[in-house]
C-alpha cells in the first residue's frame, strides 16, 4: 500500500523556534548583514567544534576556495581532492586558480584512499583536500602525520561531518583548516552557508579580511590585500542560533536512525551498509550500496511507493570538465554505481523508517 504522504529524501527542518527568532530580529530593526549575530553564530560553531576561532561565509564551496587562498595556494600548485565527493571539493580548487588531483577512494570508508594518496604527491602538491564522506574517516591520522611530514597543508572538507569525531576529537580540527556547509540537506541549515574553523589567529585574520573585500577591519575602506563579497547575514545567523540548539538531539537522533535501517536491513540479500563507528559518528544520510543493475529499478519502485531516495555523487572523473583526468578510479566508479541515500531528515519517526525498509524488502521479495 502506498504512503498516503510522500517521504523525501531530505528536507530542512525549521521550527517555531526560527520563525520566532527571525521575526523578533526584524522587529528590533536588525540591519541584517553580518554583525552581532554572525559573532554569537560562529562562536557558537567554535565552542562545539573546539576550535580557537570561526568564520562564517556564504557557502561551503567559497568556504573550500578561501581556505586554500589563506594557505597561499596559487596557479600551477596542485591539490589532491577524491573522485568520490561533491564536485565543489574539486570546483574550489580550480576557482582559487589551482589543480584538482583526483584521487580513488577506499572502499571500506568512501574518503580518500591513503596509498593511491601517497603515490599521487608530487613536487607541486601543495594540500590535500580530506573529505570525511558522511562523518567518517577512520585512517584521518595517517593523513595529519604524512602532510606533517611531507610539509603539505592539510584541509579538511568536513561538509557532511557536523557532529562527528575521531577519538573524541570532531572532525574538521584536526588539518590546518576545516570547512563546514549548512546547506538545506545539512543537519543544521541557514537555507545557503558554510564556515571555516582554526586554533591559527594568522589564519583567522586571513579569513575575515579575504571574505570583506580585503578589508583591514570591518567597515573601514582601507584595503591592504585583495578580497572579495563572502560574508554571511544576521538573518541567517538568527536561524543558525537556534537549529544550534538542537544539534545535540539531532547528532544522536541521526545514529539512532542509521542502527534501525541497518537492523531492520541486515538479512536482506543485495543490501550492504558501509562500516560506520556509531559512537563517533553521526551519519549525514542513511547511505547504502546496492546491485548495480537493481539501484534506478530500486529507485522507481520507492518512489511509486511514496518514498524518496537519490543516487549517489558520479565519480568527478566521469563528468564533462574532468573527463581527462589521470588514474586509476575503479574505487570511486563502483561506489558513485551502487550508492543510494535512503531518507534521512532528522524528523523521521521510527514507524516511517520501518514502513520505508519494509517496502524495500518487498522489492526485493
Amino acid at each position: 500500500m502506498k504512503n498516503s504522504i510522500f517521504i523525501n529524501q531530505m528536507e530542512p527542518w525549521i521550527g517555531s523556534e526560527e520563525k520566532k527568532a527571525v521575526s523578533d530580529y526584524l522587529g528590533s530593526g536588525g540591519w541584517l548583514t553580518e554583525f552581532k549575530k554572525t559573532r554569537e553564530f560562529e562562536q557558537q560553531i567554535a565552542d562545539y567544534v573546539g576550535t580557537k576561532y570561526c568564520s562564517v561565509v556564504n557557502n561551503g564551496t567559497i568556504s573550500l576556495s578561501i581556505a586554500l587562498w589563506i594557505l597561499g595556494i596559487k596557479n600551477e600548485d596542485e591539490v589532491i581532492v577524491p573522485d568520490y565527493t561533491m564536485i565543489a571539493s574539486a570546483n574550489s580548487v580550480i576557482l582559487a586558480g589551482a589543480k584538482p588531483i583526483l584521487v580513488d577512494i577506499d572502499k571500506k570508508n568512501l574518503c580518500l584512499d591513503f596509498e593511491s594518496t601517497k603515490k599521487a604527491v608530487t613536487k607541486k602538491t601543495k594540500a590535500i583536500i580530506l573529505v570525511t564522506i558522511n562523518g567518517r574517516c577512520p585512517e584521518i591520522e595517517k593523513f595529519v602525520d604524512f602532510c606533517r611530514v611531507k610539509n603539505i597543508f592539510l584541509v579538511e572538507d568536513s561538509a557532511q561531518s557536523l557532529g562527528s569525531r575521531y577519538k573524541g576529537k570532531h572532525l574538521g580540527t584536526f588539518g590546518d583548516v576545516g570547512s563546514f556547509s549548512f546547506s538545506m540537506p545539512k543537519i543544521i541549515t541557514t537555507g545557503q552557508g558554510g564556515c571555516l574553523v582554526t586554533d591559527s589567529e594568522e589564519l583567522y585574520k586571513k579569513i575575515s579580511k579575504i571574505k570583506d573585500f580585503g578589508r583591514e577591519a570591518p567597515g573601514v575602506d582601507y584595503h591592504p590585500t585583495i578580497g572579495f563579497n563572502f560574508k554571511f547575514t544576521d538573518l541567517q545567523a538568527v536561524i543558525g542560533i537556534e537549529q544550534m540548539k538542537k544539534l545535540a538531539w539531532r547528532v544522536k537522533r541521526k545514529k539512532e536512525m542509521f542502527k534501525l535501517y541497518k537492523g531492520l536491513l541486515s538479512n536482506t540479500k543485495g543490501i550492504e551498509f558501509i562500516e560506520t563507528d556509531l559512537e563517533n559518528t553521526s551519519p549525514w544520510f542513511i547511505d547504502i550500496l546496492v546491485e548495480r543493475h537493481k539501484r534506478e529499478k530500486l529507485i522507481n519502485f520507492l518512489k511509486e511507493k511514496g518514498v524518496g531516495s537519490r543516487p549517489f555523487y558520479p565519480a568527478i572523473h566521469t563528468q564533462l570538465p574532468y573527463n581527462n583526468a589521470n588514474g586509476n578510479f575503479k574505487n570511486s566508479e563502483e561506489i558513485s554505481e551502487k550508492g543510494l541515500w535512503l531518507p534521512s531528515s532528522s524528523f523521521l519517526k521510527d514507524e516511517q523508517i520501518k514502513y520505508i525498509t519494509k517496502t524495500i524488502k518487498s522489492f526485493y521479495d
